[in-house]
């Protein structure tokens, strides 16, 4: 019996991998783009395909029945959501801070604890959802533990200013999103009646 309501995690999984891969590729410094440069792009998926089209997918997981993915889906299109606010003017949030401190260096260093710490907490929450990605598949806990993982470094990246870690923390979201988009396929594929090939994912017994 297939349900009337189609898989959204396709959905989910594709908007996550997209735009992981787009701002990865900054911070990773490749394709002649880099973190210091506009994001304004970055933005644009951050609101409405990371954003808005993962946060609708989550939604519908709640009808389609899959806790977990409704949680994880919902959850990182706020994530890309407020990470968007952050760097659009309208919301003021630089705004805020370096109105509070007449010291700009002061003012961009606590902006920037402020960040880490805001990653921080995503990188708590991965964790917890990567615990619970054990009980899924082989492909999809691995996915979880490549963006703990990348959580991880941007957030040590941000807290020490490192560089390096950062542009790690690029690379590994790259890879991070090359396999989110290995799981969308597999997904979307086992959708259909009639699929091409089938894509591997280790389910894991209950």
């Amino acid at each position: 019996h297939r349900p009337s309501l189609a898989n959204p995690a396709p959905l989910g999984l594709f908007g996550f991998a997209l735009t992981t891969f787009v701002i990865s590729s900054y911070n990773a410094g490749i394709f002649g783009v880099s973190a210091s440069d506009p994001i304004n792009v970055v933005v644009v998926l951050g609101v409405f395909y990371g954003g808005l089209a993962q946060a609708v997918a989550g939604l519908l997981e709640f009808f389609y029945g899959d806790a977990f993915a409704a949680t994880a889906f919902t959850s990182y299109g706020a994530f890309w959501l407020s990470y968007a606010a952050i760097s659009i003017p309208w919301f003021a949030v630089a705004d805020g801070y370096s109105s509070a401190f007449t010291d700009s260096a002061h003012a961009d260093f606590v902006f920037s604890r402020a960040i880490a710490t805001f990653l921080l907490a995503w990188t708590i929450f991965t964790f917890i959802m990567t615990l619970g990605s054990t009980r899924t598949s082989v492909s999809l806990c691995v996915l979880f533990c490549l963006v703990a993982l990348t959580f991880t470094l941007l957030t040590i990246g941000e807290f020490g200013r490192y560089l390096g870690v950062h542009r790690a923390a690029g690379v590994t979201g790259i890879i991070t999103a090359f396999v989110a988009w290995y799981n969308a396929l597999a997904e979307l594929l086992q959708s259909q009646q009639t699929p091409l090939i089938w894509l591997p994912v280790g389910k894991i017994s209950q």
